[in-house]
């Protein structure tokens, strides 16, 4: 028996480009679409969403069985943060706000098995599919076939950024330009020349040591992206969608309505 491999890292490894959908609804169903309709990763979310681990299992299950990927990113705190949603066997861990190089260090440590780092054990969920793997095999496959991304999107990290590209034991620095852009005083100046600078900055380096390059985009800019060097690319969300079905379908109506109230209205009164 052998873990799912992932479909990230292996369309990452051959050079390819990955696309990533975030969701931000809680419903397996919710997943299931997005996994079905040929995303390679879907990206659920600890840090700002408000869901239970019952719920991340459902999606989890959801997109599996499509063969896409999930990349949970998690919430900061204790090590179980990090470990929970690998032991449910999702494919990659997304860690926001890796402040310095020794955060990053620490974010291996939990995160890997021997020799890379000291990741707890247990082997009995769904990631060790429940004791039926061989030990020493889980731990080799867990650690090759399970991905890691450090989110960059402080200022603070830059001054570490190269040690941090240069560390071992994780695959994908990710660059994330909301919070960094708070972060140098300028939120939602996606234009700025310093979030252009660094987001520029963080793909060459990622790429200089062997990591993979991440971020978020759209369909409108997605080839500049990837020109510059990034491989995994989110290029859209579940709520920016049905916001803009909704307003869409809102839209036509109310003008559709507006026109059939001025036909009804011209047989009446001064419309006669």
């Amino acid at each position: 028996m052998n873990m799912k491999e992932s479909r990230v890292l292996r369309k990452l490894r051959a050079g390819e480009i990955v696309s990533c959908f975030k969701l931000n609804l809680s419903g397996g169903e919710v997943a299931e679409i997005a996994a079905m309709s040929g995303f390679d990763c879907i990206w659920l979310d600890r840090e700002h969403v408000v869901q239970d681990w019952s719920q991340i299992k459902a999606q989890n299950w959801a997109v599996k069985s499509y063969n896409a990927d999930v990349m949970v990113r998690v919430s900061r705190g204790s090590y179980s943060d990090l470990i929970k949603p690998l032991e449910m066997d999702v494919t990659g861990l997304l860690v926001p706000h890796i402040m310095d190089l020794e955060d990053a260090k620490q974010v291996v440590f939990h995160t890997r098995f021997h020799p890379i780092g000291r990741r707890p054990i247990d082997g009995g969920n769904a990631d060790g599919a429940y004791t039926n793997l061989d030990f020493q095999h889980y731990l080799k496959q867990a650690n090759e076939q399970r991905f890691i991304a450090l989110q960059i999107e402080d200022p603070e990290p830059l001054d570490d950024l190269e040690a941090i590209a240069a560390l071992d034991g994780y695959d994908m620095l990710f660059f994330g330009p909301g919070d960094f852009s708070q972060g140098i005083g300028a939120p939602g100046q996606w234009d700025h020349p310093l979030l252009i600078e660094t987001r520029r900055r963080v793909a060459e380096i990622a790429r200089k040591h062997g990591k993979f390059a991440a971020t978020t985009g759209s369909i409108h800019n997605v080839n500049e992206l990837i020109n510059i060097g990034y491989q995994f690319i989110s290029i859209g969300a579940d709520v920016i969608g049905l916001s803009d079905y909704c307003n869409e379908l809102v839209d036509s109506f109310n003008r559709l309505k507006v026109n059939k109230e001025v036909e009804n209205l011209s047989s009446f009164g001064p419309y006669k």
